[in-house]
């Protein structure tokens, strides 16, 4: 434990603090059970496109969208709106899925919110 002083009136006491670590870091013995049971959004996204609202109202079925990606390119995995993944399609049992390629590190997430 490490320990700070601190001035109350002309009386002088310790105070003893538990030791701050980095998440993930040496000797963290982290609990996640309690947020294991934490809802959290996942978003996979194809593409995107920029549309006026005129074209937007125009849209039925049988309407193409040009995306800003080329086919065969991975989707992108956000978590809570945060890209944390990139993967592609996969079906499974006539269902459509998502095949983890390329995880994000949690360093390079971390420096893309700076």
């Amino acid at each position: 434990m490490s320990t700070t002083t601190e001035a109350i009136g002309s009386a002088t006491q310790r105070v003893e603090f538990d030791p701050i670590t980095a998440a993930g870091g040496e000797g963290a013995d982290v609990n996640l059970d309690m947020i294991l049971d934490v809802p959290v959004t996942l978003a996979m996204e194809v593409g995107r496109t920029r549309i006026s609202i005129r074209n937007l109202l125009q849209l039925n079925q049988g309407s193409v969208v040009e995306l800003d990606r080329s086919a065969g390119e991975p989707l992108d995995v956000f978590v809570n709106g945060t890209l944390v993944a990139h993967g592609e399609v996969v079906v499974i049992n006539e269902r459509f899925g998502i095949r983890l390629t390329d995880v994000i590190s949690p360093a390079e997430r971390v420096r893309k919110l700076r």
